[in-house]
C-alpha cells in the first residue's frame, strides 16, 4: 500500500510539473480578415496593412481595416495542387527604400516542378501590384509530385538570403547528396548569384548552406544571438527544432526520431557522428508550420497539433514554457511578429483567417 501511495505521488508530481513547464493560456485574439482561402505566409508593410500570400497563387493586401485587395502578380510557371502553390512572400531589408520583396513558390508542371524564387518592387501605394519579377532562383532537379517544397526563407545579418527547401517527399536519399537541392538549405545573394563563403564549392549546387533536411517549414535569423533557427516536419513523429549551422548535416533519412507512416523504421538510428542532433523534438507529430521571435522567446504554430507554442532561450537549449490559441481548434499555418512587436497568425483552410493575437 506505501510502495502504491508512492507511486501515485511520483506520478502526481510528474504531471504537475509538465503542466507547469507547458501550460495552456487563453488569450485575447482580434480577427483582422477572414475569408482567406488557404493564406501561407504574410508581411506588414511600413505604410500600414499587410501582403499575404495564398496557396492557390493570388497575392493579397489586407488594409488595417480588414478590407482586401488582389495584388497584381504574374507568375507565368505557377504549380498550384496539393502543398504546391505561392509559398512565401519576404520584404527586402530595406524595402522602405526600394520596395523589394522576394517570393517562393511551387513553379513548373505534375512531371516536372521544384521550389522557385522570384525578386520583385511592390507599387508605392494601393491598388498594388508586383513588377520587375525576375526569377533568382529555382531548385533542382525538377521532379514529379507535389509534396514537400519548403519555401520558407529568411535574411541574413550580411543581406545574403536564405532558401529552405523540401526533399520532395519521394526522393529523400537525396537529401544527403550534394550535387542537387533536394532536402537543403541555400544560401544566395539578392540578385540569385552564389556567395563566395557558401561551404561547397562543387559546381552542381554551390548554393547549399545545409543538407540531411525533410520539409522545413519554419526559418528565421535571430540577430540578438547571430543564430539561425528552423524547424522541419518528421515522418510520423520526430518534427525538429534545429540550430543551422553553416555545413551542417541535419539527418535526414539517415537519422531521425520519426518512423514511416505505414510504422516502418526509415532509420535505425536517432543520432549519428557528424549530425548535427535536433534541439527539440515532437513525437507524435504537430507538424510545425511557422517560425517567429517574440521578446527573445520562440513562436512555433501548429497545423495538426492546433496551437502556437512558446519556447524560452536558457543555457543553449530551449524549454516549451507556454500553449495558446488551441481553443479556435484551427490549423495555424504561420506566425509572424511585426516590426512594431505585435503577434498575428495565418489559419490553414478555405475560410482562413488573419489574427492578430495579444501575448504577455
Amino acid at each position: 500500500m506505501i510502495r502504491l501511495c508512492v507511486k501515485l505521488t511520483v506520478i502526481a508530481l510528474a504531471l504537475f510539473a509538465s503542466a507547469v513547464q507547458s501550460s495552456a493560456v487563453v488569450t485575447k485574439t482580434t480577427v483582422i480578415a477572414d475569408k482567406l482561402a488557404f493564406p501561407w505566409s504574410m508581411a506588414a508593410l511600413p505604410e500600414g496593412g499587410f501582403v499575404v500570400t495564398l496557396r492557390g497563387g493570388q497575392l493579397i493586401y489586407v488594409a488595417p481595416n480588414g478590407a482586401k485587395q488582389p495584388i497584381e502578380l504574374s507568375l507565368p510557371d505557377l504549380y498550384a495542387t496539393a502543398q504546391a502553390g505561392l509559398f512565401e512572400v519576404l520584404l527586402a531589408p530595406d524595402f522602405s527604400s526600394t520596395r523589394e520583396l522576394v517570393l517562393s513558390y511551387a513553379c513548373g508542371n505534375e512531371a516536372a516542378n521544384n521550389t522557385c524564387v522570384v525578386k520583385g518592387t511592390l507599387s508605392a501605394q494601393a491598388p498594388y501590384s508586383v513588377f520587375n519579377a525576375q526569377n533568382i532562383f529555382t531548385a533542382l532537379p525538377k521532379k514529379a509530385g507535389a509534396a514537400h517544397f519548403g519555401a520558407r526563407m529568411t535574411w541574413l545579418a550580411d543581406g545574403t538570403l536564405l532558401v529552405a527547401l523540401g526533399d520532395g517527399f519521394v526522393h529523400r536519399e537525396q537529401a544527403q547528396l550534394l550535387d542537387n537541392h533536394l532536402g537543403k538549405i541555400v544560401r544566395i545573394h539578392r540578385d540569385g548569384s552564389t556567395p563566395n563563403d557558401n561551404p561547397y564549392k562543387h559546381s552542381q549546387a554551390s548554393q547549399i548552406f545545409s543538407y540531411g533536411h525533410r520539409n522545413v517549414q519554419g526559418l528565421i535569423y535571430d540577430e540578438q544571438r547571430d543564430a539561425i533557427w528552423q524547424h522541419e516536419h518528421g515522418p510520423k513523429g520526430g518534427d525538429e527544432l534545429n540550430k543551422i549551422v553553416a555545413g551542417g548535416n541535419y539527418g535526414w533519412p539517415i537519422a531521425t526520431y520519426g518512423i514511416d507512416y505505414i510504422g516502418a523504421k526509415v532509420s535505425p538510428f536517432n543520432q549519428l557522428p557528424g549530425v548535427k542532433a535536433p534541439l527539440y523534438t515532437w513525437t507524435p507529430s504537430l507538424a510545425p508550420a511557422g517560425l517567429a521571435l517574440y521578446k527573445g522567446d520562440l513562436l512555433v504554430s501548429h497545423l495538426v497539433g492546433r496551437r502556437l507554442q512558446r519556447f524560452h532561450y536558457s543555457n543553449d537549449s530551449w524549454t516549451l514554457t507556454d500553449e495558446y490559441l488551441s481553443e479556435l481548434g484551427q490549423r495555424i499555418r504561420a506566425v509572424y511578429t511585426s516590426p512594431d512587436n505585435q503577434v498575428y497568425v495565418l489559419t490553414d483552410s478555405a475560410e482562413g483567417q488573419l489574427i492578430r493575437v495579444e501575448l504577455p
